[in-house]
């Protein structure tokens, strides 16, 4: 079937842009798989043309390569949002996402997706501070110098911008909040004993309760990376077991408070920690909200300041970290103008990584692969009007150019080629 040219998308294909649209929206809005997106179009039109999964997947990546090399506008009052997505192996991607100031949603509304437009997309297998500030140059070829850069002050990046800086002084490096928050909890939490005695016991909560009548009581699973980044199910779910001991007759349908007492009762000799260690997380929740809702701007620590002061009366050491976070604010307030708000945190950033990951599913096992190119598919509009645009503009060729020039021989390549002898000898 040949589809009116006002409705094909461009290249060589005979689907329609509606089609194409759909699956790219399946797979990118409703989280569902490359082969489930074609199976519910095939059972939505059981007898019209259905992509194959793989006809799918190479739209997923002209649209991430569309976005990725599209024409940016020139200006100086860009925000760059940068980190690293690590999988498996040495190679780590630099990732540069960024906004020009003047298109900041309004105080009060977070960063999303289609607020960003993918500036640079680098996998590579070392990262020194020289590679940051090589990649960040090049990345100034499509949108200018930035007026500021966010990011975690990883060694490597931090290194890498403030070698930009040299060469660039008009550009404020701005300190994500929420990974200083985390460092402030991680001074705290890692060299103390009881805290360190909560965790080793919850360890063994979750194996002593999981195969039990009180497997609907076992703690959240640890967090492997950034774990004092999210603290808070673990101190929730600690409180509600608390508060499941004080009245047991809640859940004496299925279990004995003498059942109850003997594997989860332990947690009681904690209770004084844990409602210091939830002020803690409290304190860090208002900054870390307060910074991806408002940003940074003059005036910052003063409004936050306030946003303490909301909260229930905290102990001393609640108190003292919120102090901190609040000359932390200060310190980063001073690099804005009077009249400019920066972005403060690269949660948005870190969520598209975490939704790049469920969309690779059991590809992020092997490295990096193809794949990667759909991070910018992430970032894109998949309205008919959106894909036309990326369809005309990035071709089937382009994904394969893209990808020769910067995979290179990937981590599936490589393993199929060092057991290739076990093939041939057997």
């Amino acid at each position: 079937m040949v589809w009116p040219p006002a409705q094909r998308a461009g290249g060589r294909h005979g689907y329609h842009l509606e089609t194409i649209s759909k699956f790219l929206r399946l797979v990118l809005v409703g989280g569902v798989s490359l082969r489930g997106a074609s199976r519910v179009l095939a059972m939505q039109a059981p007898s019209g043309p259905t992509p194959c999964w793989t006809t799918g997947r190479m739209w997923l990546l002209r649209l991430g390569h569309a976005m990725l090399t599209e024409t940016l506008q020139q200006a100086d009052d860009w925000a760059w949002l940068v980190d690293h997505s690590v999988q498996i192996g040495q190679e780590k991607c630099l990732v540069i996402v960024g906004i020009r100031l003047a298109n900041l949603p309004a105080p009060g509304e977070c960063l999303e997706y289609r607020h960003l437009h993918l500036i640079a997309l680098l996998p590579e297998s070392r990262w020194r501070g020289a590679n940051v500030d090589l990649a960040l140059a090049q990345a100034a070829k499509r949108t200018g110098v930035p007026r500021a850069i966010v990011d975690d002050h990883g060694a490597d990046l931090h290194g890498g911008v403030r070698l930009f800086q040299q060469r660039h002084p008009q550009t404020a490096e701005i300190y994500d909040t929420k990974h200083k928050a985390a460092c402030l909890l991680k001074k705290r939490l890692a060299g103390d004993a009881r805290w360190q005695a909560f965790q080793t016991r919850v360890g063994v909560a979750r194996c002593a309760v999981q195969q039990t009548e009180l497997a609907c009581l076992a703690p959240p699973g640890p967090k492997p990376k950034a774990r004092f980044m999210n603290l808070g199910p673990m101190l929730g779910w600690a409180r509600h077991v608390l508060a499941v001991l004080r009245e047991p007759a809640r859940i004496a349908a299925f279990v004995t408070a003498r059942r109850l007492g003997e594997k989860l009762g332990w947690i009681a000799d904690f209770s004084e920690e844990l409602s210091q260690w939830s002020q803690w997380q409290q304190v860090v929740d208002v900054a870390v909200t307060h910074a991806g809702q408002q940003g940074v701007y003059r005036g910052t620590a003063r409004h936050l300041a306030a946003k303490f002061s909301q909260l229930p009366p905290l102990c001393h050491s609640a108190r003292a970290l919120a102090a901190e976070l609040l000359r932390f604010a200060r310190s980063q307030e001073l690099r804005v103008e009077p009249t400019e708000r920066f972005p403060a945190s690269t949660e948005v950033l870190e969520s598209c990584f975490g939704r790049f990951k469920q969309l690779e599913k059991q590809h992020a096992r092997g490295g990096f692969t193809h794949l990667l190119l759909s991070f910018g598919a992430l970032l894109a509009d998949t309205t008919t009007t959106g894909v036309r645009h990326a369809m005309q503009a990035s071709r089937t060729a382009d994904v394969h150019s893209w990808a020769a020039r910067n995979l290179g021989l990937t981590f599936s390549a490589k393993r199929r080629l060092a057991f290739s002898c076990a093939t041939e000898s057997g």
